[in-house]
């Protein structure tokens, strides 16, 4: 009796051992399932959204909206997936939440596109914002997803043990009870047709998955290579525009040279002030077109990260913008700065822009006083991701400020918050600003108080790489 029972008690165990490692499998495999989905209509949204925002067709909003439609239900059953593994959990949640995070940078620029305000529509899609929330999304969907697929496998690999096991254990308990060798027999016999009932639907199930994995795959790699060349496209787009405006924009300049030096003294008083007027015209768009063309290149013709001290990049600088800080008497006060891996090129653009603006924007009749200061910031969770070191630097001025409403659209390109007759400039210096700190992977804003002064205020990791590598 102690046999039959040792052998019943080992049998039970078995089969819900192998039961409950099915039952993991199929979770794990939903999981895939579920998670390639939400990826895949993501993309779809955003291939409506690019398609629209290109062609003005409102052809292409048919897919966009049945696709947000789609990630709405994904996401709530994104967020009730419960994993096996505690650490996928968060990754998980954090997954949906960039995900709602990128519809709303969809819906935004949809909207605003629907409200006849493309322009807008396409600056905000110039920031990068929307492109970095699927590259974080995509990263972490790789790491769900190959988490779970070795798990998957490993599952796998014990059902595949598990039933070996079994048949080994069930041929010993025969050859040991040769007394119940019939019993045993049957036994055996119906627990291998349950395992092969179980094994059957559980390869039908893995074939099956292999395939809507392998067809998915394909899915995600034509939608990526779609993305990829519609931006590709946006950025040739703002070169060649801004290009090809410099060849009449010279005709301009050179016509209106000739005027002045061949027929000055036939023009008048009044024909002279319309020629002066034309030609600072044309000089105010050739510096627009040429910072343009600056704010189109950031990202394509950046040069490789290396190791670079930031008080020599705030010296080179300050040497360039020399005989302004004579001339406004300005103090410059620079505290000790760290090394991070950067763009030595494009951060010396960075601070020579804020540092220019602070001494433009100065009070009258008071002399500029400047402070650079540096310290380390605590990164959160998804800057984390990036590098476990990250510095703040903030610059500090006297000038005129501004009002805390205007926080963020300084940064926007061609915004102004003063005529042009007050403070000389195209209103795009501040736009190059965030793009070169959106391409170190970090952030930059601004606070202020009209007639205290500004603070702008820099986060980037010590150790980052370049958006795109």
């Amino acid at each position: 009796m102690g046999l039959i029972g040792f052998n019943a008690y080992l049998a039970i165990s078995t089969i819900k051992e192998l039961t409950t490692t099915q039952v993991k499998l199929i979770n794990a495999g939903d999981i895939v399932v579920k998670l390639d989905d939400l990826h895949l209509s993501v993309l779809s949204a955003e291939s409506g959204q690019r398609g629209y925002l290109l062609t003005s067709d409102e052809l292409y909003l048919e897919p966009y909206l049945l696709a947000l439609e789609r990630v709405q239900t994904q996401i709530r059953e994104v967020k009730a997936i419960e994993s096996d593994l505690a650490e996928q959990q968060l990754k998980i949640m954090q997954l949906a939440r960039l995900a709602e995070a990128k519809l709303n940078e969809l819906a935004e620029t949809v909207e605003l596109a629907r409200q006849d305000k493309e322009s807008m529509a396409l600056r905000l899609l110039r920031t990068d914002h929307g492109k970095n929330i699927y590259r974080q999304f995509r990263t972490l969907f790789e790491e769900v997803r190959q988490a779970e697929q070795a798990y998957h496998l490993s599952l796998f690999i014990r059902l595949t043990q598990g039933r070996n096991d079994a048949q080994l254990n069930f041929i010993l308990s025969g050859l040991l009870s040769s007394v119940l060798v019939l019993l045993l027999l049957l036994l055996s016999s119906v627990n291998s047709k349950r395992e092969r009932k179980y094994l059957d639907a559980l390869e039908a199930k893995n074939e099956e998955l292999i395939q809507k994995v392998e067809e998915r795959t394909q899915e995600l790699r034509l939608y990526s290579e779609e993305l990829s060349r519609s931006n590709r496209e946006l950025e040739d787009f703002a070169f060649v525009a801004s290009h090809d405006l410099q060849e009449p924009l010279r005709k301009i300049q050179a016509f209106g040279d000739r005027l002045k030096s061949s027929f000055s003294a036939e023009l008048g008083e009044k024909g002279q002030d319309y020629l002066h007027r034309m030609r600072n015209a044309a000089e105010r768009m050739s510096r627009l077109i040429n910072d343009l063309l600056d704010f189109s290149r950031i990202n394509t013709r950046g040069r490789e990260f290396t190791a670079i001290n930031l008080t020599d990049i705030v010296n080179d600088a300050l040497d360039d913008l020399e005989i302004a800080i004579q001339e406004s008497q300005a103090v410059i006060n620079v505290g000790e700065l760290p090394v991070v891996q950067a763009d030595s090129s494009q951060l010396n653009q960075l601070f020579l822009n804020l540092l220019s603006n602070s001494l433009k924007f100065r009070k009258p009749d008071t002399p500029p006083v400047i402070t650079i200061t540096a310290t380390a910031h605590q990164p959160n969770v998804m800057q984390q991701s990036v590098c476990d070191n990250w510095y703040q630097i903030t610059v500090v001025d006297n000038g005129i400020g501004f009002a805390e409403e205007y926080a963020e659209k300084i940064f926007t390109p061609f915004q102004r918050l003063h005529g042009r007759t007050e403070y000389k400039g195209t209103g795009i210096g501040l736009a190059v600003c965030r793009r070169i700190v959106e391409r170190h992977r970090g952030c930059i804003h601004a606070s202020a108080e009209p007639g205290v002064g500004a603070t702008f205020t820099l986060i980037l990791p010590a150790d980052g790489t370049p958006f795109g590598n």
